[in-house]
């Protein structure tokens, strides 16, 4: 299901058949740098996360994090997307891509577009949990309209915590 779309990307629900895309999203060190938890290392954590966290969301608030589809090559290549978050008992917007991508925009556009939708599933206000040093996710939720609320912690990190009013 297509949430929204941009000029280069498609925001969608996620599917089973992306289980190779988040695999990736969730192996590749580089891009976990700033991730609480170890690298996925099977196609099948990926297949639980999915299973597990992505698709019950989307059952059980109609929203969830989203595939990033790059048109070009229709590839997924990152996510955008709201959650919940129990600990916060609040609604984040997360995202992660390849690095191939960084520095190119798609975070931004993605963003946009997301923070564009949200509304629509009747969230009037997210948050950001970043990991402290994670200067790249800080810059892109300030660009987007964030402002820095203070410093907590999540999943036994000290995070930043970002919001916007939607």
């Amino acid at each position: 299901m297509i949430i929204t779309e941009t000029e280069r990307l498609i925001l969608r629900r996620f599917t089973a058949e992306d289980k190779h895309a988040v695999f990736q999203l969730n192996s590749i060190p580089e891009i976990l740098t700033y991730i609480p938890g170890e690298p996925m290392s099977s196609v099948d954590q990926a297949e639980t996360i999915l299973k597990d966290l992505v698709f019950p969301g989307y059952e059980k608030f109609g929203f969830g994090r989203w595939a990033v589809e790059h048109k070009a090559d229709n590839k997924v290549i990152g996510f955008c997307g709201p959650t919940f978050v129990q600990e916060f008992n609040e609604v984040e917007l997360g995202y992660r891509y390849l690095p191939e991508y960084w520095g190119t925009g798609i975070g931004f556009e993605a963003a946009n577009a997301a923070l564009s939708v949200i509304p629509s599933f009747d969230i009037n206000h997210v948050i950001a949990l970043i990991l402290l040093g994670n200067r790249g996710s800080e810059a892109l939720a300030r660009k987007v309209g964030m402002t820095e609320r203070g410093r907590d912690s999540f999943m036994g990190h000290k995070v930043n915590v970002f919001e916007k009013q939607l």
